[in-house]
């Protein structure tokens, strides 16, 4: 990077907010790797004192912030040992309240799947000022590091987030309406409940021969992208050994990255 470069990156930082001591800023990471963090949550790590972290924030991203600031880790990670919510929003606000600046990190956008809502409230209710910092959301991110466009006009018109944690207990997505909406559906957390996910989704109408693919470790060196149809990808990925975290998604959209993948190698070789 030239001196001018890094002097008009350095003038941008010293341009954002400050973190204040007493204040917790509630902040996203995106997917995986640190050039998908935005500015803002990159001067909230030089800034912050206090880093609260889930599982999902890389090491580099961790790095950013100053030598001695205290880094705790708060990660969840489903089918192992977690910290409580409630035992995380209080460390946020006992931090706080001894006057640290504290950044909450978590991988993606804190308000998508994230429980960012939740320590939002907390906050609120113990009096505790805080911000907001949106980051890239895998479910959207994710997708496009792998080559599948969430939209694409002639395709779809919508797309729909949703989360397979307790995909086929209490409180569990509507599997046959989504499917009917004949749109993309792009699960989070998806992997360990995946076949009864799929025999939902055949019950409620969705076509077996439905594109379908899964983008595991999404933006980091570990990616991999598994492309199948609804009637398969149970069985597929299960046989491929996936890392996590990981996205499914089932829809035609996911027939356009072959395409992508053909145009470019057809570019690349002229």
């Amino acid at each position: 990077m030239t001196a001018p470069d890094t002097d008009a990156l350095l003038a941008l930082l010293r341009g954002r907010p400050a973190l204040a001591p007493g204040h917790v800023w509630l902040a996203g990471a995106g997917p995986g790797d640190p050039g998908w963090l935005t500015l803002d949550v990159l001067s909230g790590l030089t800034q912050a004192d206090t880093v609260v972290h889930d599982a999902l924030v890389a090491p580099e991203v961790l790095a950013l912030a100053p030598p001695g600031a205290e880094r705790i880790f708060a990660g969840k990670r489903g089918g192992k040992p977690s910290a409580d919510q409630a035992d995380i929003s209080a460390t946020l606000i006992a931090r706080a309240k001894a006057g640290r600046r504290v950044l909450r990190l978590k991988g993606g956008d804190p308000l998508v799947f994230g429980r960012g809502g939740e320590e939002a409230v907390a906050l609120v209710e113990a009096g505790v000022p805080f911000r907001i910092l949106p980051g890239l959301t895998a479910g959207l991110a994710g997708l496009a590091a792998a080559g599948i466009p969430p939209t694409m006009r002639g395709i779809n018109q919508a797309v729909t987030l949703v989360t397979g944690h307790g995909a086929d207990g209490e409180g569990s997505p509507d599997w046959a309406a989504l499917a009917r909406t004949g749109e993309p559906i792009v699960v989070y957390m998806a992997l360990r409940k995946l076949p009864s996910i799929v025999a939902a989704l055949l019950a409620g109408g969705m076509r077996s021969s439905t594109p379908a693919a899964v983008v595991a470790a999404a933006t980091t060196p570990a990616q991999s992208v598994l492309v199948s149809t609804l009637d398969r990808i149970a069985t597929d990925a299960a046989e491929a050994h996936l890392p996590t975290p990981a996205l499914v998604v089932f829809g035609e959209i996911v027939a356009m990255r072959r395409h992508l993948l053909a145009l470019t190698a057809a570019v690349e070789a002229c």
